[in-house]
């Protein structure tokens, strides 16, 4: 015996495009708009007879103006050159890194030099560092201690970054921010 099959079946819907192009403008009337000219109303047969004379499409630029706003061009020019300028856009925002640096209270002066080197090379390549000092079990009645060890931090890298956040102590950790100078 068969047993029925209780999946459901979802059937995907084509995503409706970006943009209503030719016999897909539902308006009756629309505002063209034309290169070196004043925009006019217009019936939309009466534009898209228009668009197809000079072997071009009608493309509804902005669909909730009243009436909506057409434009006569190529729409896969008109993509790709919409494409790209996103494209541009992307590789021209510059994504901020956040590096750690963690530090115990007793850290002695070798690791201290070692991890403020680390600190001054993320600020050159302008990253943020987030420096902390981890206290574990009893140590958390050093809290002096820590926080004099990230001040001592900041002063040494005033000439890389900028202090973003002074040491605040959360839980277990006292926390610093230094933003970099460089941008």
């Amino acid at each position: 015996m068969r047993r029925p099959n209780n999946r459901r079946r979802f059937t995907r819907r084509e995503e409706e495009p970006e943009h209503r192009i030719n016999e897909k403008i539902y308006a009756k009337t629309i505002r063209l708009i034309r290169e070196g000219a004043e925009p006019i109303i217009i019936a939309t047969s009466e534009a898209i007879k228009k668009a197809e004379e000079a072997e071009l499409d009608l493309v509804e630029i902005s669909p909730k103006a009243d009436p909506p706003v057409c434009k006569i061009l190529d729409y896969k020019k008109f993509l790709y050159n919409k494409k790209k300028k996103a494209k541009e856009l992307k590789s021209k925002q510059s994504k901020v890194v956040l590096k750690e640096i963690r530090f115990g209270p007793n850290t002695d002066d070798h690791d201290f030099e070692f991890k403020l080197a680390h600190a001054k090379k993320f600020l050159k390549e302008g990253n943020k560092v987030k420096a902390y000092v981890f206290f574990r079990g009893r140590t958390i009645v050093f809290k002096d201690r820590g926080e004099i060890l990230l001040l001592r931090l900041a002063q040494e890298l005033e000439d890389y970054g900028i202090i973003e956040q002074m040491p605040k102590l959360e839980g277990k950790r006292m926390i610093m921010m230094i933003n970099s100078k460089k941008k």
